[in-house]
């Protein structure tokens, strides 16, 4: 009885759901992605065409390259994470502007993209045999992403079939890039490749947008509808 009378019975308190996870609205991938095209594309596009106006083409090649760098260089600082295709494109320049200036052909330098635009195509189209298509590599500058997620089988097609849409493109791009540099002087050239593969860019970014947008209603990850986790769900 003694023994009855000291025991004390502890009911445990029940463990509070985890939160669930923020899930940027469309706004917010909208905003992310816009700011990672203006810092990327747009910015050294039209820094390139100011000083090609101003000063000429080997002026305009070092100031896009330097904006790429000290973009990267001020998100390191400011410690904002820097994207993928800031990254991509300041190697791109880097390796263009080496081989321009090692042969001293700016002819060089604008045929570059064409071989580029068809190995990024390439590696596009290769990344489809893997797990992960290059898509899903960059998906996460754009949208937080964790293996749950990427395993879904919408979230998985959505990836492939952006991967095989923007590898289509590159080809596209490559091939409209040499027409114009064999077809048309260099002012021409650099002012309707300026335009023309912003254009193609944005219209393909917000293609982009819009299909990914629709899987993500669809798998409850915008708007006003919220990831359960499966924890909570189950509870």
């Amino acid at each position: 009885m003694a023994f009855l009378r000291t025991l004390t019975i502890v009911t445990p308190a029940r463990p509070e759901p985890a939160a669930s996870p923020h899930h940027p609205s469309l706004t917010e991938v909208i905003r992310r992605v816009a700011l990672s095209l203006l810092i990327a594309v747009v910015v050294p596009a039209a820094v390139f065409y100011g000083f090609f106006a101003l000063a000429g083409v080997w002026t305009a090649i070092f100031a896009a390259l330097v904006w790429s760098y000290g973009a990267i260089a001020w998100r390191a600082v400011t410690r904002r994470r820097t994207s993928g295709l800031l990254i991509l494109t300041a190697i791109l320049l880097t390796g263009r502007t080496a081989l321009s200036v090692a042969a001293d052909s700016t002819w060089l330098y604008f045929l570059q993209p064409v071989i580029t635009d068809g190995v990024v195509a390439a590696l596009f189209l290769l990344s489809l045999a893997s797990a992960r298509p290059m898509v899903a590599r960059l998906a996460g500058d754009f949208y937080p992403m964790d293996y749950e997620l990427a395993a879904r089988p919408r979230i998985r097609r959505l990836f492939w079939h952006l991967t095989v849409m923007w590898a289509l493109l590159g080809l596209a791009k490559a091939t409209m890039t040499l027409w114009l540099l064999q077809s048309q002087s260099l002012e021409t050239f650099v002012l309707v490749k300026s335009i023309s593969m912003l254009t193609i860019n944005v219209l393909a970014a917000t293609a982009t947008i819009g299909l990914a947008a629709l899987v993500a209603r669809k798998e409850g990850l915008m708007g006003s509808t919220r990831l359960v986790p499966v924890a909570v769900a189950r509870a």
